[in-house]
């Protein structure tokens, strides 16, 4: 509609950077509605992994509760009630800190 527009009002150059313009703006609107958003919710889960210390209660990507028992390099030893089970994860997999809430 703006091409047709400028194209009315005489601006045949103009017209191909109106063509342009839709792309661009399609392109920047998904940047902020899709793009931006996952890079700042990846880099918060990344702050998060390396914040894990003994003790913390955390939930897996499977749905696994347990307490970490103690955190190497990429590997974290949980603790699952009520056995006492130790199960050995991938650091990656921790979904999230449950430490501080009612839960």
């Amino acid at each position: 509609m703006l091409a047709m527009l400028i194209q009315s009002l005489g601006g045949g150059a103009l017209a191909n950077y109106g063509q342009l313009l839709l792309p661009v703006a399609f392109f920047g609107l998904l940047y902020f509605l899709m793009i931006k958003p996952n890079q700042v919710k990846q880099k918060k889960w990344a702050e998060m992994l390396a914040q894990l210390k003994t003790g913390d209660k955390v939930v897996t990507n499977g749905g696994i509760r347990g307490t970490i028992l103690s955190v190497k390099d990429d590997v974290i030893v949980l603790k699952i009630a009520p056995d006492g089970l130790k199960l050995e994860f991938v650091k990656s997999a921790i979904a999230s800190v449950t430490t501080g809430e009612g839960a």
